[in-house]
């Protein structure tokens, strides 16, 4: 009786054993199993995040001074190209554009009274002036449009006739047809007074010669308004709606040419300047996307680009 109670005993002990080792054996599979899958969702999260993030690209840092200050020439603001341009440089860069546009003279200005970091400027000789003096890092040209002379439809100058600029504005000057200048020291206005030089007319205080004084815009508003000539940068007038009235007579000849060019402000002039800032801007204005966006800028609309890209 005594062997038979211990061997149940025995019995009863050998399956609780077995039981807690199953226990314990079951309980280690699914804890690993658990595991792997608690893995495989993770890397699987991880390589989506990974994915998105390549996807949209990573935002750049922030930099040390944010603010870039822009001094440019109306022509580059009133055809729309900067504001264009803005958003796009912003969101690569992490900087901010504050932008002033003026007529050329005023935009170098702003340069040498340490007002700007950058400018955007169309006017060789007095850019050189400006480098020569100290003010400017380098002259760094990146784009070009043609200046036109727009008028209206009758053309009763016969400038439309004219093989050149100067052989144009003379015709103007002989029928004492109306002739609108900008009269503002900004690149256009020094380019027609070049062209009045050549012809060897002077043509202030004449009856038929209105300074307006004002940006390219204006004065393009008020030729419109009075159906008169002026000399224009040819992205600007396409873009404004004098375009629907006053059409372009002669235009895209060599001497025609209107250069743009980029100076990064001197730190040894004006030690406050934001030169990395400038030096940013400088770069990705030449780099391969903005060129791109610059060539492509105005096709869409007006079947043409308003400026191109200069060949290196």
């Amino acid at each position: 009786m005594k062997k038979l109670l211990s061997s149940k005993l025995l019995l009863a002990t050998v399956f609780a054993a077995a039981l807690a080792l199953c226990m314990v054996a079951c309980s280690g599979g699914s804890g690993t199993a658990n595991s792997d899958a608690e893995s495989t969702d993770t890397a699987a999260t991880e390589e989506a995040a990974t994915e998105e993030t390549t996807e949209k690209g990573t935002a750049p840092a922030a930099p040390e001074n944010p603010v870039i200050r822009v001094s440019t020439t109306t022509s580059v603001n009133d055809s729309g190209l900067l504001p264009y341009l803005q958003p796009y440089f912003e969101e690569d860069t992490g900087y901010q554009l504050e932008v002033t546009s003026a007529g050329t003279g005023a935009a170098i200005k702003k340069g040498e009274t340490g007002d700007a970091d950058v400018l955007l400027v169309h006017a060789k000789a007095s850019e050189e002036e400006f480098v020569e003096a100290g003010f400017g890092v380098e002259r760094v040209s990146f784009m070009y449009n043609y200046f036109v002379i727009v008028g209206p439809a009758d053309d009763p100058a016969g400038v439309a006739d004219c093989a050149t600029a100067a052989d144009a504005f003379a015709a103007i000057a002989d029928s004492q047809s109306a002739f609108v200048s900008r009269g503002d020291d900004s690149g256009t206005n020094k380019k027609e007074l070049q062209i009045w030089e050549a012809t060897g007319i002077n043509p202030d205080g004449q009856e038929w010669y209105i300074n307006a004084g004002s940006g390219m815009g204006a004065t393009l508003t008020q030729a419109n308004e009075r159906q008169a000539y002026t000399l224009s940068d040819k992205g600007t007038f396409l873009s404004n709606d004098a375009s629907e009235s006053l059409q372009i007579l002669l235009g895209e000849s060599d001497d025609m040419k209107n250069t743009y060019t980029m100076i990064a402000i001197s730190p040894e002039a004006w030690p406050d300047t934001n030169i990395d800032g400038a030096n940013a801007f400088i770069e990705w204005m030449t780099s391969d996307k903005a060129l791109q966006l610059i060539a492509e800028y105005g096709t869409e609309e007006y079947g043409e680009p308003l400026f191109y890209i200069l060949e290196s």
